[in-house]
């Protein structure tokens, strides 16, 4: 069976951001590479996932602003379709792809931090009112703060299958049905 075409998505952020998204599967970097925009900077985030990131999953990410252009690229060990959020107030895009989540600097695309999930990344959460970002994985919620630290962490018991912010509660809802409630400002259970 012959590999399927890469996708692709168009995002708008606040700010005049525009994001253009290709990625595919297993060995498709030639594939999805081949539409590369020329301008602006170019960085290859795969080494930070693995030595031989081209035979693994790849994203590109294209933005463009006021301030300019640039390309990001992105390694998975699995088949996920990359997810961003803009953070504003910290000019940060934050990334999930796989097991990994990177901030980026919004202006250039020069990577800030990043950080590794023991398992897939499902849900990437923010709000105005947080100080953080919310990552949800399959078995753990984290918070990163601005600069990468971890402000806070939860292990589950069950697989988290959905993650969505509503009514300032972190509603998760478990693998078996279960449905949870944390506190997204402190991890703790909400009631």
């Amino acid at each position: 069976m012959p590999a399927a075409e890469p996708r692709n998505a168009t995002i708008v952020y606040p700010g005049g951001l525009r994001a253009r998204w290709r990625w595919g599967g297993s060995g498709q970097s030639a594939a999805i590479f081949a539409l590369s925009e020329a301008g602006g900077t170019l960085l290859d985030l795969g080494a930070d996932v693995s030595a031989r990131p081209d035979e693994l999953c790849r994203a590109e990410l294209r933005l463009e602003g006021p301030r300019g252009a640039w390309t990001a690229r992105f390694a998975s060990t699995i088949f996920d379709e990359p997810r961003a959020r803009y953070w504003d107030s910290h000019g940060l895009l934050v990334v999930a792809y796989g097991f990994h989540t990177f901030g980026l600097d919004a202006d250039g695309g020069e990577r800030r931090w990043v950080h590794r999930s023991g398992t897939p990344i499902i849900a990437l959460l923010g709000s105005p009112r947080l100080r953080h970002v919310l990552v949800q994985a399959e078995i753990e919620t984290f918070a990163l703060e601005p600069d990468g630290t971890v402000a806070w962490r939860v292990a589950h018991t069950d697989v988290v299958t959905a993650a969505d912010l509503v009514g300032g509660r972190l509603v998760l809802t478990g693998f078996a049905g279960q449905v949870n409630a944390l506190d997204p400002a402190t991890g703790r259970r909400a009631g």
